[in-house]
């Protein structure tokens, strides 16, 4: 099973699940956020991201971690569904991290801070 593909197909429901695609929100939930608006599925991911880290804690103290794994393909699940509406793909985050590897997270961090200056005309 290839990840990227499995990811990719989940892309593909959900850009079929756009209203602009003739998505229901009155049968889909994707399609309801995605109607609702920014708000709506910005809202979930902050959301999914506390239930992600309620998760880990409980990890850290005999829970069981099959709670992390499925709060973790919530958060990921809502995050595609963010790219899709702003026009992006899982195969974009994937090679955001294909560039990130072999980077120290300190030295990118650092690139980050320095591309930012230039771009601000520092």
């Amino acid at each position: 099973m290839n990840t990227l593909d499995t990811l990719q197909r989940l892309a593909d429901v959900i850009e079929s699940r756009k209203p602009a695609n003739g998505g229901d929100p009155e049968k889909s939930y994707v399609s309801r956020l995605l109607h609702k608006g920014p708000d709506a599925f910005l809202k979930k991911i902050g959301e999914e991201a506390t239930e992600t880290v309620m998760a880990a804690k409980d990890v850290d103290h005999g829970g069981d971690s099959a709670k992390l794994v499925y709060e973790v393909a919530d958060l990921w699940f809502h995050s595609m569904i963010a790219l899709a509406h702003y026009g992006l793909t899982p195969a974009d985050v994937v090679n955001e991290l294909a560039r990130r590897e072999g980077l120290s997270g300190l030295e990118e961090k650092a690139l980050r801070k320095a591309q930012a200056r230039e771009a601000a005309g520092e």
